[in-house]
């Protein structure tokens, strides 16, 4: 796979598909950008390309607009900020193909940006169509895609528009997301703690499996952590539950002893009467009481979990402790993050929605080795899965 430094860039209509999929707050051309750490990722990539003299179009999708065109989901307040971040003007077509695009791709000077407006304002895009591909390809010389964030999705612009152009080549970014996640799953330094969290088993249990022969320890937590003690034979009250995963719990927990991997769950939790803001909270050690449910790990948790991560020499960590979007229930995913932040001889690696809002959160992610910008596609990609938009590199 070769990467933007090894292509030749001068002059050359450089389609760059990154991963502007952020968070906005307010109506129409009004619309503030909440959260920008997605497109100061792409950064390095831009300036290496437009230091090297590159027309330089940008293309990305936001939201879900369902293939028709939504001004709330619009790149245009995008091109304002990523102008600000760059120190030049960033042009913004408010189209991403036909021949008024192609017009002003062909104008581009070197050393100058396009933002295409969203891609998803055509059903084509999703839908990989290739017709559409062929016309995203008529915008470029070399094909370069850094959206990792996107690379998970089989779509007409993170694969198929690729073949269409000679020069292929990964974004920085998607190189650094590589490496790092690559790493992990090719011989990490050992010992080995991997943390998942998040809602259900069935949403981690490729990750799972794939782990269990590489790591050394699993901290689990989270709303899964409750399917997990209840296949044990635990009361967990009113926490939530996946009643059709418990056999496939207890077979993880068997496989994970057969292997000699230390996989821990929760001994005691912070509960609530309701997943609410302001409700009742109180802390449970072991069995939790009918009409109640765990929201968080509970103190001794996070001092045990902390231990196991102090000790380790690679860490991945992939899904909150608790509901941790209520502030009342974030400790449990707030303490997790300081204690990988402190794990300062090991390789660090933060990767999930809600885990890379905690370390944001928790004001420790510049001390970390790296932190995903990649959920769904982090996931399949510790799978195991080949992701569409890797492949399309070659």
């Amino acid at each position: 796979m070769r990467t933007i430094e090894e292509v030749p860039l001068a002059g050359q209509r450089v389609f760059v598909r990154v991963d502007y999929n952020v968070p906005t707050e307010g109506t129409g051309v009004a619309r503030r950008i909440t959260d920008d750490s997605r497109i100061r990722a792409s950064l390095p990539t831009l300036r290496l390309a437009l230091e090297r003299g590159a027309r330089v179009v940008l293309a990305s999708h936001l939201g879900r607009p369902k293939g028709r065109p939504d001004p709330e989901l619009s790149l245009r307040p995008v091109a304002t900020r990523l102008s600000e971040l760059l120190g030049r003007p960033v042009a913004f077509a408010s189209e991403c193909v036909g021949p008024e695009v192609e017009a002003r791709v062909a104008a581009l000077q070197a050393g100058e940006v396009l933002l295409l407006e969203n891609l998803r304002f055509h059903a084509a895009e999703e839908q990989n169509d290739p017709t559409f591909a062929l016309q995203l390809a008529r915008l470029a010389d070399v094909w370069v895609n850094d959206a990792f964030g996107a690379a998970h999705r089989a779509h007409a612009s993170t694969a198929g528009m690729a073949p269409l152009i000679a020069e292929r080549a990964a974004g920085l970014l998607m190189r650094d997301e590589l490496h790092h996640l690559g790493a992990l799953l090719a011989g990490a330094q050992r010992p080995f703690v991997a943390i998942l969290g998040g809602a259900k088993v069935s949403d981690k249990i490729t990750v799972i499996d794939n782990l269990l022969p590489r790591v050394d320890t699993l901290l689990i937590g989270g709303a899964m952590a409750y399917t997990f003690l209840a296949a044990q034979g635990t009361e967990i009250g009113a926490s939530r539950c996946e009643n059709d995963k418990l056999d496939l719990a207890r077979e993880l927990l068997a496989r994970a002893g057969e292997r000699g991997v230390k996989l821990l769950v929760p001994s005691d939790h912070v509960v609530a009467e309701a997943p609410r803001a302001g409700a009742t909270t109180e802390v449970c050690r072991g069995a939790i009481s009918a009409g109640w449910l765990g929201v968080d790990i509970g103190p001794e948790t996070r001092r045990r979990y902390a231990e196991e991560i102090a000790r380790a020499k690679t860490i991945l960590w992939n899904g909150p402790m608790g509901i941790f979007e209520i502030n009342e229930f974030a400790g449990g995913t707030l303490a997790i993050a300081q204690a990988v932040a402190t794990a300062r001889e090991a390789v660090t690696v933060v990767g999930g929605g809600d885990s890379v809002a905690a370390v944001h959160k928790a004001g420790v992610a510049a001390q970390l080795t790296h932190v995903s910008t990649g959920g769904g596609a982090s996931l399949e990609f510790l799978e195991g899965k080949l992701l569409p938009g890797v492949a399309a590199l070659d």
